[in-house]
Formats: structure tokens, C-alpha cells, sequence
């Protein structure tokens, strides 16, 4: 089933050129049913390759642009009357579906965040007296502007911490620009078609659940997430004054799931260090809190995670 994995990205590179990271991520999201956050300036394709990986494997998609002014029923659906029956009926939102893309998240006031945090925790939506159950595969990419750009709000920690992964992307190479802007000029974009069945995707999941993964990278992910929390423990007393909150207990759960399927991406039966280094970054840097300190240093939680990737001990 890994040459599934091969088809799917094939596809998908139709209309992405590079932005191996992000894919990569949106896979590894998506077979470990989690979320992913994606942080980068506006242009760099982040809704085109989410509308591409969900054409790829033939799942719904919606799209929700964020906006200060949006509500809550904008994405859950409301209750609506219907004067001819004398009754309400339900309208549903754009939430009801496997693919949710949720456009600059962070424009959105508190509570339609309120609102999704609550669909991806417990992936059910209640709207007026009844409840509906989300059918599976369901999870929400959701894109994010750079804090610094105008219009934005800081995202709460319990809402970042539902996100399994926080990728930043980053611009393309001069070559890879080069051929974006061949492609875009010629017109000669290819359709992309499904690839994966219902069945195919689940099987895939399967498959990653039975990647061995020994104890020894066991104990290294959680002195890790631990090294985060007590890092004077770990001779980082350096990094005390920096951190605020350290990495949650979902960030221990959540590595296990991903370095599965980033070994299962790569074509490998079994978990190694370099599969937890490679990836580290994505599952801690928004779950890291840093202190007032950190802050007006400079600092970021890469840097922190980088200088705990290097102290810790490799098994």
C-alpha cells in the first residue's frame, strides 16, 4: 500500500510544486486523524494543495474563509423556520463534511473558535436540540497568517493544542518558482483524479498502527516532551527562564501516531530517532509557551525544541 502513498503525492504535484513539508504533514494529519495548522504569508498555495490532496483521495472539501465578522451557525448551520410547514428545519453548514479547510483562521473572534474547538475535540455538532455525529474521515487544515500582519488574533492554547501538527511554510526555491510560473502562463494544469478508495484509506491507517516502534524511542519521545517541562533536569537550565508551559500530555500521544506514519511514509517498518527528529518541530512548536523573556529575546519555540533535540540523548 506504500506505492498508494506514492500515487497520492504524484497527483497532488499536478498543480504543487515543492512544499514537501506541508504534503507530507497533510498525510501524515490525515492517516492519524488529527489536524494540522499551516502558518505562511498569503501565495504560497496552502489552499491549492489542500484542494488537491482531497480531489487525490475523492473526499468532500469545503472552505471557510475567516473573517472577524463571521458566526458561529456561518460554519455549524443554524435552525431555520419554514413558514409553509409551520416548523424548523435544519440547515446545515459547511462543518459537514470530511475536509474542512478553515482560510486564516486566526481572523475570527472567540467564538467561533469556541465553536470548531469543540467539532474537532469531539467531532459532533449540535444545533439546536439535535446532535449529529461527523462522519469519518474528518479533519480540519486550518491556514494561519503570520501574528505580525494586521487583523489577526492570537489563537487560544487549548485551541492550538487540538492541532497535531503546526507546519510554517516557507517560499518556493527560484527554480520551483520558475516552474510555477511556466505552468500558470502555459495554462497546462493537469486534472487530478481520485486515486484512493474509502477502503484504500482506511487500510492505509491500519497499516500504520502496525509499525513497530521499540521502547527505546518510546522513553526518547517522552524525555523529550519532558525535557520541555524540566529542562534544568536535563542540564538546559539555560532554557528555564524561556519556557512558560512546556510541551501537554497530548503532545507525547499525538508523537506516537506520527512517527508511524512518517516512518510509513518513508517505506519503513519500524520507528527510528531520525523519524522523531524529523518531525518534532512540527508536533511541539505551537504547544510551547514562552514567557515574556523569550519573547522580547527574540527567541522561538524551533530554537528551544532544536537545543532540546540536541541535549537529550539518542537511543
Amino acid at each position: 500500500m506504500i506505492s498508494k502513498i506514492q500515487t497520492i503525492k504524484e497527483e497532488v504535484a499536478k498543480v504543487v510544486v515543492g512544499q514537501d513539508k506541508m504534503i507530507d504533514g497533510l498525510l501524515v494529519a490525515l492517516l492519524c486523524e488529527g489536524h494540522i495548522l499551516i502558518e505562511g504569508v498569503p501565495g504560497l498555495a496552502k489552499t491549492t494543495t489542500v484542494n488537491a490532496l482531497s480531489k487525490s483521495l475523492g473526499l468532500e472539501f469545503k472552505r471557510v474563509q475567516f473573517t472577524p465578522d463571521l458566526l458561529p451557525s456561518d460554519i455549524l448551520g443554524a435552525e431555520i423556520y419554514d413558514p409553509q410547514q409551520n416548523n424548523f428545519k435544519i440547515k446545515k453548514g459547511p462543518i459537514f463534511t470530511n475536509l474542512l479547510l478553515a482560510d486564516e483562521i486566526n481572523r475570527a473572534p472567540a467564538k467561533v473558535q469556541s465553536a470548531l474547538l469543540e467539532v474537532m475535540q469531539e467531532k459532533q455538532i449540535t444545533i439546536g436540540d439535535t446532535s449529529f455525529k461527523l462522519e469519518p474521515p474528518f479533519f480540519v487544515m486550518a491556514t494561519q497568517n503570520p501574528v505580525e500582519q494586521e487583523g489577526v488574533y492570537q489563537l487560544p492554547e487549548a485551541q492550538l493544542d487540538r492541532f497535531m501538527l503546526k507546519i510554517v511554510v516557507d517560499y518556493n526555491t527560484k527554480e520551483e518558482e520558475l516552474e510555477i510560473a511556466k505552468r500558470i502562463s502555459s495554462g497546462k494544469i493537469q486534472e487530478i483524479k481520485p486515486v484512493v478508495t474509502h477502503a484504500e484509506l482506511e487500510e492505509l491507517k491500519g497499516e500504520i498502527k502496525n509499525i513497530h516502534i521499540d521502547d527505546e524511542v518510546q522513553k526518547y519521545i517522552i524525555e523529550l516532551v519532558s525535557a520541555t517541562r524540566n529542562p534544568s533536569e536535563y542540564k538546559l537550565e539555560e532554557l528555564e527562564n524561556y519556557i512558560h508551559f512546556g510541551a501537554s500530555p497530548r503532545v507525547s500521544i499525538d508523537m506516537f501516531k506520527a512517527v508511524k506514519a512518517m516512518a510509513y511514509l518513508r517505506g519503513k517498518e519500524f520507528v527510528t530517532p531520525v523519524d522523531v527528529a524529523y518531525i518534532a518541530k512540527e508536533i511541539m512548536r505551537h504547544r510551547i509557551v514562552l514567557t515574556y523573556e523569550a519573547e522580547a529575546e527574540g527567541i522561538t519555540t524551533d530554537e528551544i525544541i532544536q537545543k532540546v533535540l540536541e541535549t537529550v540523548a539518542i537511543p
